[in-house]
């Protein structure tokens, strides 16, 4: 199985793509960056992801350009998408548009989400069933439309993860690794491994 992963900094971070690279080792994986890509690129891949990182919708404009119509045609074709907090937020409307009458929202800005800022956090959450922690910063949760949910953030109940069809969502950062939280004094003494999830939630995409 081949995983092409996309790399922007800090649009979709190294850390991060280096996380999704360290829990995914098991599979080939390609780099692809901002630039337009050969027409026969995503012919040998199975799976395309878009990890975490940071900026606004302005910043989005040459991927859009560049990428949209490929990755569109991609998912159209059934194969999966993967999506990890502003990968996540790219599959919404007003950039991918690959996603059903779901749209990706801030998780800060719900009235009554446990955390109203962006910044590092040790999140709360359920995923399937079971209670953790995942490292979260300005994560999204979902609205409208059918999905499957995998994981909620714990105390409001909020969809943290889900799938829709071939499309895996995630808001939070399983991907983190234990460097993350040494860069937050508070979150020092909280190294929660969590890219185990990661690989099952891959897994259970392909």
């Amino acid at each position: 199985m081949k995983i092409a992963i996309f790399v922007h900094h800090p649009k979709c971070s190294v850390q991060s793509v280096n996380g999704v690279i360290k829990a995914l080792s098991d599979f080939d994986l390609k780099i692809f960056t901002k630039h337009k890509v050969e027409d026969d690129f995503f012919n040998d891949v199975d799976l395309v992801c878009f990890p975490g990182g940071l900026g606004h919708s302005d910043s989005f404009d040459i991927i859009l350009k560049n990428h949209k119509q490929s990755i569109q045609e991609f998912v159209k074709q059934g194969k999966p998408y993967l999506g990890i907090c502003m990968g996540a937020y790219w599959a919404d409307k007003y950039y991918f548009d690959i996603l059903k009458d779901t749209r990706v929202v801030q998780y800060i800005k719900q009235p009554d989400s446990c955390t109203k800022r962006p910044h590092a956090k040790n999140m709360e959450i359920c995923w399937e069933g079971k209670r953790d922690r995942m490292f979260f910063y300005d994560g999204c949760t979902f609205h409208g439309g059918s999905y499957e949910t995998v994981a909620k953030y714990d105390r409001t109940q909020y969809p943290m993860s889900i799938i829709q069809e071939n499309i895996g969502l995630i808001g939070c950062h399983p991907e983190a690794d234990s460097f993350w939280y040494d860069m937050y004094p508070y979150l020092r003494e909280i190294k929660n491994p969590t890219q185990h999830y990661l690989r099952e939630f891959v897994q259970r995409l392909l």
